[in-house]
C-alpha cells in the first residue's frame, strides 16, 4: 500500500477529525506542551484551569509563580515539569515578539528555534508547526511507528527524522498539503487508539486484508 492509500482507507472509516482543538494558535501551542505523556481529556482540564484564572496568555504564564502554575496544570500530569517547560516556552515566545514575527520565519528556521527551547522535542515542535503555524511538517509519534511497522511500510527502527522525511517525501512537502498532514496524523491517532492498539483488534480494522498482522489474525 502507498501512504495515500492508507490515508484514504482511514478517512473513509473515520471521517474528518477537525484537529487541533484550540481557539487560538497560542492555545494549540500550550496544548502541544501539555499533551506530552497524557491523554487529551486531561489536557483540556488543565487548559480550562488556565482559562478560569485568566492565565491562557504567554505573559501571565511566564510571570506566574511556578507552584501556582503547576497547581493549575495538575490534571495534565507531570505538572511541575510541565510548568517549567511551559514557562520556558512562553519566555522564548515573548522574547521572539509573539505570533506575528514567528509566522514570518521560514519553516526550517522556525523548527530549529522551537527545538532550541528547553523541553520542546521534535514531536512537540512539529505539533506546533503543523497545527498552530500551518506548516507542511508531518508529526511522528508512537502510534505512527506502530501502525506503519505493522503494515510493513517502515521497519519501525528509523529515527524520528528519517520517518518524518519518509512521510513528507511520500506525500509531498507543498504548503497545500497542510490539510492532508493535519488529517492524516489525526486519523492515525484515532485508529491506533481504537483498533491498532498494543494488542491489535484486527477484526475491526479497515486494513485487515492488506496488513500482514491483520492477515495473521492479530498474532505478531
Amino acid at each position: 500500500m502507498t501512504l495515500r492509500q492508507v490515508f484514504e482507507l482511514l478517512h473513509h472509516r473515520y471521517g474528518p477529525q477537525h484537529w487541533w482543538p484550540g481557539d487560538t494558535p497560542f492555545e494549540v501551542m500550550v496544548g502541544a506542551v501539555l499533551t506530552q505523556n497524557t491523554a487529551w481529556s486531561n489536557v483540556e482540564k488543565a487548559i480550562a484551569n488556565l482559562k478560569a484564572h485568566g492565565a491562557l496568555d504567554p505573559a501571565v504564564i511566564h510571570h506566574t509563580h511556578a507552584a501556582t502554575l503547576a497547581a493549575w496544570l495538575k490534571p495534565s500530569g507531570y505538572f511541575n515539569i510541565k510548568a517549567r517547560r511551559l514557562q520556558n516556552f512562553c519566555a522564548w515566545y515573548l522574547d521572539a515578539g509573539g505570533l506575528a514575527p514567528l509566522q514570518q520565519l521560514e519553516t526550517p528556521a522556525l523548527r530549529k528555534a522551537l527545538l532550541a527551547v528547553n523541553g520542546i522535542g521534535p514531536e512537540t515542535a512539529d505539533d506546533m508547526l503543523l497545527y498552530a503555524f500551518e506548516r507542511p511538517v508531518f508529526v511522528i509519534d508512537a502510534y505512527t511507528r506502530r501502525l506503519f511497522s505493522r503494515l510493513q511500510l517502515v521497519a519501525g527502527e528509523e529515527s524520528y527524522e528519517e520517518l518524518r522525511h519518509y512521510f513528507e517525501e511520500g506525500l509531498g512537502r507543498g504548503a497545500d498539503n497542510v490539510p492532508l498532514f493535519n488529517e492524516f496524523h489525526a486519523l492515525i491517532v484515532v485508529h491506533a487508539k481504537q483498533v491498532c492498539r498494543a494488542k491489535p483488534l484486527c477484526g475491526s480494522c479497515c486494513m485487515q486484508r492488506r496488513c500482514p498482522v491483520g492477515r495473521g489474525n492479530g498474532k505478531e
